[in-house]
């Protein structure tokens, strides 16, 4: 499948013609870690599945194409691929990112900071990472929208200034995904995923994609990710194939039923704010008395409370004690993540009843 196609067609066509031995219509799955040579000298393509993997390779082709690139690497979780964007980066690189960020990828970047592999600046908002970036910046990092204050960053604004200082922009699209969002096309280096998120959207594939359209990256890429080894099994290459047909078709319901919950909390006395940019499913909102949070999870039926979010199901977390945990509570609420704030991941359920669910338990 090839960009000429519309995106809708490229989804639905993931995997097809990839077995042109008997035309299956749906991708093979490889598991074999290794491949015969034709001969001494002659190679398939495919030596060892760490390198590269038949089922992978129709996974990364897909990925690509919807984000509207050349190249994309799948890898073993969301973390894995930020970790691969960013090792390929020398010692000391400097780095100005988004301050509201995924907590995992806060964890991690603390980490690299504490070990003077990286230093970080962080800024709130798209105007002060513009008026931070200068001729020492190595990395410009973005979340957008962020996690989970749902703040929106210009992306083509800040790559142009970046570019302008010789710095990469890395953005993480978890959140809107191609379907609302394709970085790559705002001049975004690379691009990031949690894959376990949107992309598969069934709660069932742990997955991250590092995706980029300029080939001497990708080659640092690769080749960090075929040393490192953190690469995306071929059974979850398969469910990864097999959850982006839908892929579209997920995004808009979420998108239809988390308009009609922003609706309703708007207009709820128990909610003093609402979080929202208008598209994708993820809500945050914050309540008026936050001692009601405990009694307003343990209420919920069509919510689900766990961590994760981009799945067919309604999930509800509490970023203070689960997702962003490790962020310091005094930086949380510096920035405005503070201890009455719950996120809502909208699935694909009926919104009548997700409204219901959360009126109850709002009320008790």
């Amino acid at each position: 499948m090839t960009k000429k196609f519309g995106l809708e067609t490229i989804l639905a066509h993931a995997g097809i013609h990839s077995d042109k031995a008997t035309g299956a219509l749906t991708a093979p799955i490889h598991f074999s870690t290794t491949y015969q040579h034709p001969e001494f000298g002659k190679s398939t393509g495919y030596d060892y599945t760490r390198t590269k993997n038949p089922t992978r390779a129709t996974a990364e082709k897909t990925l690509a194409a919807i984000e509207k690139a050349q190249f994309a690497l799948a890898t073993s979780s969301g973390m894995a691929a930020v970790v691969l964007a960013m090792e390929i980066f020398p010692v000391g690189s400097k780095v100005v990112a988004a301050r509201d960020l995924y907590g995992g990828s806060f964890r991690w970047f603390n980490q690299q900071e504490e070990s003077g592999r990286f230093f970080f600046q962080y800024t709130n908002t798209g105007e002060e990472m513009i008026a931070a970036i200068s001729d020492d910046t190595d990395i410009v990092y973005i979340e957008t929208p962020t996690n989970p204050l749902m703040i929106e960053f210009d992306i083509e604004a800040i790559a142009k200034v970046a570019h302008e200082h010789s710095a990469k922009v890395i953005v993480d699209n978890t959140f809107y995904s191609p379907i609302y969002q394709n970085p790559i096309v705002d001049g975004a280096d690379i691009v990031v995923h949690s894959a376990t998120k949107y992309l598969s959207g069934h709660n069932d594939v742990l997955a991250g994609v590092v995706i980029t359209d300029d080939e001497a990256l990708y080659n640092q890429l690769f080749y960090n990710l075929n040393t490192t080894g953190a690469t995306l099994s071929p059974f979850d290459s398969y469910l990864l194939i097999r959850s982006l047909k839908t892929l579209k078709l997920r995004m808009e319901k979420s998108t239809a039923n988390a308009r009609e919950v922003v609706a309703f909390l708007e207009k709820s006395p128990e909610v003093k704010e609402v979080l929202y940019t208008g598209k994708g499913g993820m809500i945050s909102f914050k309540v008026v008395n936050q001692n009601k949070i405990p009694n307003i999870i343990n209420s919920l039926e069509v919510f689900t409370f766990a961590e994760s979010l981009g799945g067919v199901e309604s999930l509800i977390t509490y970023p203070t004690t689960q997702t962003h945990a490790d962020i310091p509570a005094e930086v949380r609420a510096s920035y405005g993540l503070t201890d009455d704030l719950l996120r809502l991941s909208i699935g694909i359920e009926d919104a009548e009843d997700l409204i219901a669910d959360l009126a109850q338990a709002l009320k008790d």
